[in-house]
Formats: C-alpha cells, sequence, structure tokens
C-alpha cells in the first residue's frame, strides 16, 4: 500500500481544529505617574480584588526582588477559572509574564515602563495567549479579552485614585 501522505493532512486538520487561535494584545500609555509608582501597582495583585471586578481573588505564592508568583482568579459574569504566572522583574522599568498554569497553552507578556522626565512614563503592556483548545476559547475567550484589553486603562484609573489624579 502506498503512502499518500493523507493520514498526515488529516492530522494536521484534526489538530488545527482543536487548537484555538492565538491572540496577542498591545497596549501603550503616556501617564503623569513615575515609572517605579507604575511597577509598585503591577506588582502588588494582592490589591488586584479592590479595583479588578473580574478578580475573584489572588494567591501571592513568591515575591522577591526578582519573581514575583501568583495565582489570579477570575470570577465575571458566572465565568470562573483561575491561572498561576511566574514573573521576573527588573525594578522599576520592567516585569515579564509567563504561565505555569492554567486554561492556556500559552500565556505570555511583558509590562515596560519607561521614565518620560521625573514625574512621567510610558507604560507598555503586552500579551500573547492561546486557551488549550476551542470549547474553552469559546467559554473563557470572550471573558478573557475583555479583561487583557481593558487590564492597562485599570491600572491608569488606579494609580489616579492611589497616587491622586494625573495632571492635564
Amino acid at each position: 500500500m502506498k503512502n499518500t501522505g493523507l493520514g498526515c493532512v488529516r492530522i494536521a486538520h484534526l489538530i488545527s481544529l482543536a487548537a484555538a487561535p492565538m491572540a496577542d494584545v498591545q497596549k501603550k500609555v503616556l501617564i503623569e505617574f513615575t515609572p517605579a509608582q507604575m511597577f509598585d501597582l503591577v506588582d502588588r495583585c494582592e490589591d488586584y480584588p479592590l479595583f479588578l471586578p473580574w478578580c475573584g481573588g489572588v494567591e501571592l505564592i513568591s515575591r522577591t526582588d526578582e519573581v514575583t508568583a501568583a495565582t489570579l482568579h477570575i470570577n465575571y459574569h458566572g465565568i470562573k477559572s483561575r491561572f498561576s504566572t511566574r514573573n521576573p522583574k527588573r525594578y522599576p522599568s520592567e516585569m515579564a509574564i509567563h504561565l505555569t498554569d492554567g486554561p492556556f497553552t500559552r500565556l505570555d507578556g511583558a509590562w515596560r515602563f519607561t521614565p518620560l522626565g521625573d514625574v512621567a512614563c510610558k507604560v507598555e503592556f503586552e500579551l500573547h495567549y492561546t486557551f488549550s483548545n476551542r470549547l474553552l476559547e469559546k467559554i473563557l475567550g470572550p471573558v478573557f479579552n475583555h479583561i487583557a484589553n481593558t487590564f492597562v486603562e485599570a491600572f491608569v484609573k488606579r494609580a489616579n485614585q492611589v497616587y491622586g489624579t494625573a495632571k492635564k
């Protein structure tokens, strides 16, 4: 029997049906807060339930000068899930995001805080993620897409609450 390679095509087709598409989020904002102030807000993940309406809780696993690791619980409009990340960091300029557990085959990204003078900075957030299968993407995708796309705005609002409204 001659191998036509069609078996490989069928397998590749089944894999493509099972795999969820990758999503990319990239946000940038100029803000009148210092890189250190913004870095501290991002690093204090235990405060997330205070200002992120989707956050149903946080378990801080560890925090050192080099790495913060935590589990974030999503509880948004009846959809519940959780994911854990280990985030290497360089204070006050950068924090990477690396998945350690959760409903994804991939979740990684970074926060970057670039000084603009003495009292302002550019905040850059990027996130790349793929759910582990299409069913999870259908269920969690709309919620997580909303979370990822409003993340930076939530931190800007939190900075105004914690540090006072930025000057216009």
